[in-house]
């Protein structure tokens, strides 16, 4: 399908960087013994690195290599080499080189997003991890006075990157489910082009473990929410930072030490992704080692269709270039026969699942103990992610207002809701020294104008939750959860 009518104007006027396209002449030429002279690299024999050596966890264990490393320390060696043969030797790493990344990552990491999403048709990019990738997403497709779509809930350390450019986003309402695929299509049918610009064509979504309300999209969801993109020409950014992390799965025979079939069950756990229904090429999605292996690595990879692999490789051709040479060594060498491969990483993955899921049973366990007997405040479980989403009971506030203004604008407070808790924000941190996010931190600003007026309560008196992590150890959520009941005592009790 042809989407090029979704191209921002910049994307549409940025010129390929014409080094680039010597280098991609370069790389294709059939003479065997070439000579270049053309580009402008140091030669690799004054690279100062002989070899480089990572020590990591070692994945033999078949039940529970992250339990099996803490417990054990047990560890095993993988190398790149200057000299010497390895997956990506080094005189080869630190090369300029095109966009989408070395060869022999991106080829890796195609290999593996083939055998885990199978996308129909689609191309691998690397990045600087899923910040670095959204940001060059968003440019590409909007320009001043265009809206985005997303969960009403969104983290707005991505949601920020469009604003300057004149880029507006437009909340979808959520329930525990996540995003609801009728609201999404009420928003579409309702939009006045006449008041509001070009009706929005991207849908920016975290389907699983959602930031900040840890919900997931069930697959019935996900199909209603293509089908609504097909039908309305949207653009789906699937940012699924969390996707491995999602909890109480079956393990059927995960630990099997036959490579093929715990990949094979492996995968059996995982939840289809937009990428793997997307027929239409208009699904980008970005993965990162962020959140499964370090995010001080800042390396991701977007899956996209051609011309969109292609509009963003011309971009970071000329700004960022491709992410850097250490981590992109590593990700190959690890996924490699010298390394963990494909089915070492996935029994990392595994048993991160599984260690996360201790951490947040223990965290609802505590909760239970402190909290909840207050009466004040609940807790969600969630599918997936590192976070719980804590809804506190405002209207037992003494000093809670219910109706403090009436008529007027679908959008106006009139409760004193948000008020409520930047107070309790501020008592937990200075007074009993806890800290949550507020949800006002990630509510998206409302526009009457895209709001059914009938029986709409404004997302401001919704903001009655605190987000909290489970991702720090058990001391750590003890202590915090202990706080937060004495906190909500005080609060309320005042």
């Amino acid at each position: 399908m042809d989407l090029s009518h979704h191209l921002s104007d910049e994307a549409r006027n940025r010129l390929a960087n014409p080094l680039k396209d010597i280098m991609r002449v370069t790389s294709e030429c059939s003479v065997t013994d070439l000579i270049t002279m053309a580009n402008g690299d140091p030669h690799h024999s004054l690279y100062p690195f002989q070899q480089i050596m990572y020590e990591v966890p070692s994945v033999q264990d078949p039940s529970d290599s992250v339990t099996s490393w803490n417990n054990s320390g047990r560890t095993q060696i993988i190398r790149s080499y200057r000299d010497q043969e390895c997956a990506l030797p080094i005189c080869n790493a630190f090369l300029y080189s095109r966009a989408a990344g070395l060869v022999q990552c991106k080829d890796a990491l195609t290999d593996f997003t083939n055998l885990i999403f199978a996308p129909p048709n689609h191309h691998v990019m690397l990045t600087f991890g899923n910040s670095d990738g959204l940001t060059k997403i968003f440019r590409l497709f909007g320009q001043k006075g265009d809206h985005f779509l997303t969960d009403e809930f969104s983290f707005p350390g991505m949601t920020n990157c469009p604003l300057a450019y004149g880029v507006k986003w437009v909340g979808v309402k959520m329930d525990s489910g996540g995003i609801i695929p009728e609201e999404l299509e009420k928003v579409l049918i309702r939009w006045d082009e006449a008041k509001l610009g070009r009706r929005p064509r991207l849908l920016y979504i975290v389907p699983v473990g959602q930031n900040p309300t840890g919900s997931t999209l069930s697959v019935d969801r996900r199909k209603k929410i293509y089908a609504v993109a097909q039908i309305w020409d949207l653009i789906i950014v699937e940012d699924d930072p969390y996707y491995f992390l999602r909890y109480d799965v079956p393990q059927t025979n995960c630990a099997s030490a036959d490579p093929d079939e715990f990949i094979k069950n492996f995968i059996s756990t995982l939840i289809p992704t937009f990428l793997s229904m997307d027929v239409d090429g208009r699904v980008l999605r970005l993965d990162t080692f962020s959140k499964v292996l370090a995010p001080g690595m800042r390396l991701g990879w977007i899956t996209s269709n051609k011309l969109f692999h292609l509009k963003l490789g011309e971009y970071t051709d000329s700004s960022t270039q491709p992410p850097h040479a250490f981590g992109q060594m590593f990700v190959t060498e690890m996924l490699s026969e010298h390394g963990w491969k494909i089915e070492g990483f996935c029994r990392w993955l595994r048993s991160l699942r599984l260690d996360y899921q201790n951490r947040l049973d223990f965290l609802l366990d505590v909760f239970q103990r402190e909290v909840e007997p207050t009466g004040y405040a609940s807790v969600n479980r969630p599918e997936a992610g590192m976070f719980v989403w804590i809804e506190v009971f405002f209207e037992k506030h003494p000093r809670f207002v219910r109706e403090r203004c009436s008529g007027g604008s679908p959008v106006v407070a009139r409760t004193n809701t948000e008020c409520l808790l930047k107070e309790l924000f501020e008592r937990l941190m200075n007074i009993h020294g806890v800290v949550f996010m507020p949800a006002s931190t990630f509510a998206i600003p409302e526009n009457a104008l895209w709001v059914e007026s009938d029986g709409h309560v404004p997302l401001s008196d919704r903001t009655r939750f605190l987000r909290a992590t489970f991702a720090g150890t058990e001391d750590i959520i003890e202590k915090g959860m202990i706080r937060l009941g004495k906190g909500l005592r005080e609060f309320f009790q005042e």
